[in-house]
């Protein structure tokens, strides 16, 4: 993969011919669409958090673990799976993985104890896995590289979509029914979804692209022109001697970790903390994360602007994240100390539009960072990062709010997410190139 920011066949700013552009449509619509189920699927627990714990007897501390035990899952399912995306593509492992999310989220209703709810919510990480991954690859294989940005926001913002529908549908459904109907009824939703995905979708056949397709698609890439081999598992263990992965993985487990603060417990702490009802909470707790929808378009958009005008597509959407990062830092603090409800919320909806301005850009800087048969593969070490911090977000969060409160538990995960925005700045500095280096030469790239 190369920096040059011009390409003589293929100008900035020249549209997709028709073909590729109806491709990009459904791709980019059905991602949205089993990305927002996806979250919708993740967000039951939260939404149903006090009620669950009253029906079941759980404790503040059991309900972390609850909470964070889809995350050890999805997060370790996260090294494999990328390069398995890369390997068989993404149609076969997004369309599987959506099955069995599906019946997992289903099974979850039907949980009579702590032991058997943990099982359901392993399976549901394990199935949910292969989303970003794949959508990654998706928007590696329908985009070129200069204009990935804006799509990838769209697949991203599917995450604080679908979070901030959660509480206004999924209330609803939880006063009026009761808490076991909202996972099935979303599992029968996701198994709809697996059948549009498989019905519709389709990876790209670059054998029956014209030429004026194929030079669309390959403009700012290096590429020889010969068919790529399947990634092996030595290219893809070759991702880790690069300071870049390592950068990525570190910085994205201090985001993510932030924001599954926010994502696991935001329901609980307005009724637990800020004493509001269930029915208010569905709409304080949706409003954030319509910010957090915006913010994932917007840094999209922006992150391409500036990456058309910048010599370096790395350090353009590194730079974004570190930015975003940041500001979240900033927010967190004033809204664990303030007194109003207004206020904090204010706050928290600025942090939830920043934290899904990094991820978008973190997932994009993923797309440009690394070599296109490795895309998903670096995009899930990423994940693998983040989602350890997601993991560990809800429990180091009941914990600390059991013995304490939730005050010095928003200011640790602010304090988390400042070290990860300095590992993108200090170790996120080049590309990774295409074939790996000699032995004596592979560190002078890391």
């Amino acid at each position: 993969m190369i920096d040059n920011p011009s390409n003589p066949s293929h100008p900035p700013g020249q549209s997709a011919p028709p073909r590729i552009r109806r491709a990009q449509t459904v791709s980019l619509t059905l991602l949205l669409v089993s990305g927002v189920v996806n979250y919708l699927d993740r967000g039951t627990l939260a939404v149903a958090n006090p009620l669950i714990r009253a029906d079941l007897g759980l404790s503040l501390g059991q309900m972390g673990l609850l909470l964070s035990a889809f995350l050890w899952s999805y997060a370790l399912c996260q090294l494999p799976v990328g390069g398995l995306v890369d390997r068989i593509g993404p149609r076969r492992l997004l369309g599987l993985g959506l099955i069995l999310w599906s019946l997992a989220q289903a099974a979850g209703g039907l949980a009579s104890g702590f032991g058997y709810f943990v099982i359901a919510r392993i399976l549901l990480g394990i199935g949910e896995a292969p989303q970003y991954p794949s959508a990654a690859r998706v928007v590696s294989n329908w985009f070129p590289l200069r204009s990935r940005g804006m799509p990838t926001g769209i697949f991203n913002a599917a995450s604080p979509l679908g979070t901030a529908l959660a509480p206004l549908c999924l209330s609803v459904i939880v006063v009026s029914f009761h808490w076991r109907w909202a996972f099935v009824m979303t599992g029968a939703l996701g198994l709809v979804v697996a059948l549009v995905w498989f019905a519709l979708y389709r990876d790209p056949d670059r054998s029956r692209m014209s030429e004026a397709e194929r030079r669309y698609l390959d403009a700012d890439a290096d590429l020889s022109g010969t068919p790529s081999p399947k990634l092996s598992f030595a290219e893809w263990r070759g991702l880790f001697a690069y300071r870049t992965t390592w950068g990525m993985l570190i910085g994205f487990f201090g985001s993510v970790y932030l924001n599954w603060v926010y994502l696991t417990w935001l329901p609980g702490y307005l009724t637990i903390e800020r004493h509001m009802s269930l029915l208010r909470t569905g709409f304080a707790a949706s409003v954030p994360f319509l910010c957090g929808f915006i913010g994932s378009l917007l840094a999209g958009w922006f992150s391409d602007r500036i990456t058309q005008r910048s010599g370096s597509p790395v350090s353009s959407r590194r730079n974004a994240v570190v930015i975003a990062m940041l500001g979240m830092v900033a927010f967190t603090i004033p809204a664990a100390l303030v007194e109003s409800n207004t206020i904090a919320l204010a706050c928290i909806s600025v942090v939830i539009f920043l934290a899904n301005a990094a991820s978008a850009s973190s997932w994009a800087l993923a797309t440009a960072a690394a070599p296109p048969r490795r895309v998903a593969s670096l995009g899930a070490i990423q994940n693998f990062g983040g989602f350890l911090g997601g993991a560990l977000a809800p429990i180091v969060t009941g914990f600390i709010a059991q013995s304490a409160s939730f005050v010095p538990a928003l200011l640790t995960a602010a304090g988390i997410a400042f070290v990860g925005a300095l590992a993108y700045l200090v170790l996120v500095r080049q590309s990774i190139p295409e074939h790996e280096p000699a032995a004596a030469g592979t560190h002078a790239h890391a």
